[in-house]
Parts: structure tokens; C-alpha cells; sequence
């Protein structure tokens, strides 16, 4: 796998015109700041050697260079998920490929359903910590030398990151939430007795994501920053129905304020 992960950057490299320090993940509720960024190279997933390809709808599946206020960036338009069939090293590989790259930061979202009853569909939430409960540690297996056999995970989210986005969001009146995000391997979404299950759990929100990806970033000595926008609701009273338009839609509905959010912390970090 190392091997792979190598040439794939060496492949890149040959490729990327400029040397970014920063890259986002693109996932649902930030597939529109792509057309905020400023670009010089777009590479389809399935031109780049031993990438994966995304495929769900609404990820567009493309590795993207350029540059976003006022910062040299590279973005993933579209991730890979676990319940696609890719395994967590096929998952992840995206992220070990950044870091041979160069990458220092990491910025990653998702959808997610809110299991903290103070929480509205729409809500922005600033990911302060997870819970892994995949069934696969994308660090099972021969260490890559990226970072330490057993790395400590007390502080995954960079505290200064968050405080920036607190910060920025209060000078623009923005309304931003705190919590723990719970990733799940998917496709189904949950039942009315695991979203009681995960919030007894300590978890605020649900999502199919993340996890494994800041996992990885961290072994390697990334900052990682992750914000979920609350597309459903899995508290008592609340649950309805839900469909992967219907997460889509509350995500869209949400993409201006996190791509403003997203821009503004990338032009002061």
C-alpha cells in the first residue's frame, strides 16, 4: 500500500501547479465551494493512478488545485465511503497521498442527523470530537511510517481551528453548534432506537463519514478541523421519514453560510 500511496503523489506531483499546505474534502454540504475556488487543475479520480472512484450521487469525483481566499489549496470534489465496498485503506488512501503532498491542514465535512434535541435541520455543527463506531481502524495493520504505532487521540480537532470559526462566525452573526460526531459504516440510516443508543453514547450527531479520513490525517500529523450540517433529526418526536434527496436538499439549503465559513478560516489560518 505504501508503495501505491507513493507513486500516486509522485504521479501528482509531476502534475499540480502549485504546492498547497491546505486541502478540503469536499463532501456533502460543501460540493458548491468548489466554484468559489480559483482554479488551475482538475483531475478526474479516475485519470489518477490506484485512486478510488466516488460513487455517490453529488460527489463529482475530481482532485482539485488552486486557490481559495487567497491560499494555494488542493480539494477533493467528492469522497469514498466504506459502504461503497472500499476498505478503510481504499477509504483513507486520498488522505496519505496529501500528506506525501505536503498537506499540514485539513478541512472535512459531511451531512449528519442531529441526535441532540437542541438541534434544527440546517444547523451547522463544529465537530469538537468523534466516536469511531466503523467496523475497520484505518490504522489496523503494518505501521506507515507517517506517525507512531498508537497515536493519542485526546485532541484530534485542532482547538485553535475551531476557536478561529467561533470567532469568525460571531463577527458575521453566524449561529454555529458544538458536538460529538458518531460515524456509522451506512448505507442504512439509523432506526429510532440506535439514535437513542448513540445520544445515550454521548454522541450529537450521525453521519457515514469523517472519521476514518481524520484518523489517518492525525497519524500523520495534520491539523483537522470537521463541520457536519445537520440534514435530519433522530430525536424522539422528531424522526420522519428520510431519504438521501431529502439530505441533499437541507445540505444545499445550508452550502452558502459553510462555504463562507470555509473561505473566511482558510484566508486567516
Amino acid at each position: 500500500m505504501y508503495k501505491k500511496i507513493l507513486e500516486t503523489a509522485a504521479w501528482i506531483k509531476e502534475r499540480m501547479p502549485n504546492k498547497p499546505l491546505t486541502a478540503i474534502i469536499l463532501g456533502t454540504g460543501l460540493g458548491r465551494l468548489s466554484e468559489k475556488i480559483d482554479k488551475t487543475l482538475c483531475i478526474p479520480y479516475s485519470s489518477i493512478p490506484n485512486f478510488p472512484v466516488s460513487t455517490v450521487e453529488g460527489h463529482s469525483g475530481q482532485l482539485i488545485f488552486g486557490k481559495l481566499g487567497g491560499k494555494d489549496i488542493m480539494a477533493m470534489d467528492g469522497r469514498f465511503h466504506y459502504y461503497e465496498g472500499y476498505n478503510m485503506k481504499e477509504v483513507t488512501f486520498p488522505i496519505r497521498v496529501m500528506y506525501e503532498l505536503g498537506i499540514k491542514t485539513l478541512f472535512v465535512s459531511n451531512a449528519a442527523g442531529g441526535t441532540n434535541p437542541s438541534f434544527r435541520i440546517g444547523d451547522i455543527m463544529i465537530i469538537t470530537d468523534h466516536i469511531n463506531y466503523m467496523p475497520e481502524n484505518p490504522l489496523h495493520g503494518p505501521n506507515i511510517p507517517t506517525g507512531p504505532r498508537f497515536p493519542d487521540m485526546g485532541e484530534v480537532y485542532d482547538p485553535e481551528l475551531v476557536d478561529l470559526a467561533d470567532a469568525i462566525a460571531s463577527e458575521n452573526k453566524m449561529k454555529l453548534k458544538h458536538g460529538v460526531y458518531l460515524a456509522t459504516q451506512g448505507p442504512t440510516y439509523e432506526t429510532p432506537s440506535e439514535y437513542r443508543m448513540f445520544a445515550h453514547w454521548g454522541a450529537d450527531a450521525v453521519g457515514m463519514s469523517t472519521v476514518p479520513e481524520v484518523i489517518v490525517a492525525h497519524h500523520c500529523g495534520m491539523r483537522c478541523f470537521g463541520v457536519s450540517i445537520i440534514t435530519d433529526l433522530g430525536v424522539n418526536g422528531k424522526i420522519v421519514k428520510v431519504t438521501h434527496e431529502d439530505v441533499q436538499k437541507a445540505a444545499n439549503e445550508a452550502q452558502p453560510r459553510m462555504a463562507a465559513l470555509m473561505e473566511e478560516m482558510i484566508r486567516r489560518s
